[in-house]
């Protein structure tokens, strides 16, 4: 019977008379029959305009910024400004990677958020297998603190996180203007651990049962199965851990107060805050910091829709 099913489906893919409905890319919220009436499609329409309105408000911004980086500074403090450079200063972005230092700052961000990428899955993997699977006593307890701590407002426990890092209790070791002082207090990501949760919640419980009958133990499981089933949350859990770490600000601007070890966000507001050097080369190391976060998310777009697909789905 499934022999059939299967041959019976790979008629249907290939078949050239399929009907249209099978198609995936024709399919639509609304379809063509609705679309037909004119207040349907009026309200389509001004939605689809709404939309596209809201998009370009959040895009003018990064062009602003990409483009402000190709003027130089009189055009840059000119009103009313230019949309347009009136000419392209390319070599402001090989000016601005030389004179900000931006080698030794790049390698520090790439330090910082692929260390806080590894520590992250890590803890955040762990935890969620813990409380989806293995079902420990009062771990529902301990996900409701989790969850709690996002509707904390971040400013409510920096001075405790950065007296913890100041001398780590117990151990009496001081974290500031180290690596660990920055990776360590995000570690535990309520939202991480959450997410994960909910997706090892909808593999089936038979799987865990069969690979314990088999004798594996909950390292092998974890790693032979959860983790090879769960690539798409893991990929969208990666590149918001990697993107909210290149973009984090305020907390390595606490930590790490010596300059070789400060990332790129740090030092940029460094230089502009002294007028160190000029504005048009202040907004062209902006945009090369913004431009790895914006390729990530191109690149991985695919990923990190079908892992939020996947992560609400029930059943």
């Amino acid at each position: 019977m499934a022999r059939s099913l299967s041959v019976n489906l790979s008629w249907l893919r290939g078949h050239p008379s399929r009907p249209a409905q099978f198609d995936s890319n024709e399919r639509t919220l609304i379809s063509p029959l609705e679309l037909r009436s004119p207040a349907k499609r009026a309200a389509y329409w001004l939605v689809f305009g709404t939309l596209v309105a809201l998009t370009m408000t959040t895009l003018f911004p990064i062009y602003w910024m990409y483009s402000g980086a190709l003027k130089d500074t009189g055009e840059l403090i000119r009103m009313p400004p230019t949309l347009v450079p009136t000419e392209a200063h390319w070599e402001n972005y090989l000016k601005a990677w030389d004179n900000l230092n931006y080698t030794r700052y790049f390698a520090n961000t790439l330090i910082l958020a692929f260390g806080a990428l590894v520590i992250q899955l890590v803890v955040s993997t762990s935890a969620a297998f813990s409380l989806s699977k293995l079902k420990p006593a009062g771990g529902k307890v301990v996900l409701f603190l989790f969850l709690s701590t996002l509707m904390v407002p971040s400013m409510a426990y920096l001075i405790p996180a950065y007296l913890t890092v100041v001398s780590l209790p117990i151990a009496n070791i001081p974290l500031i203007d180290t690596w660990w002082g920055v990776w360590l207090p995000g570690a535990a990501s309520a939202f991480n651990i959450f997410v994960l949760k909910s997706f090892f919640d909808e593999i089936p419980q038979d799987l865990i049962d069969a690979a314990n009958i088999d004798g594996a133990g909950a390292v092998r499981i974890l790693t032979q199965i959860m983790i090879p089933l769960s690539r798409p949350v893991l990929a969208v859990v990666s590149i918001f851990t990697l993107i909210g770490a290149w973009k984090d600000f305020f907390w390595p601007f606490l930590v790490l107060s010596k300059v070789e070890l400060q990332p790129i966000m740090v030092a940029l507001w460094r230089l502009s805050a002294r007028m160190q050097e000029p504005m048009n080369l202040i907004i062209a190391g902006l945009a090369i910091a913004s431009t790895p976060p914006i390729i990530l998310f191109l690149i991985f777009q695919k990923q990190i829709i079908r892992g939020i697909t996947l992560t609400g789905l029930k059943g």
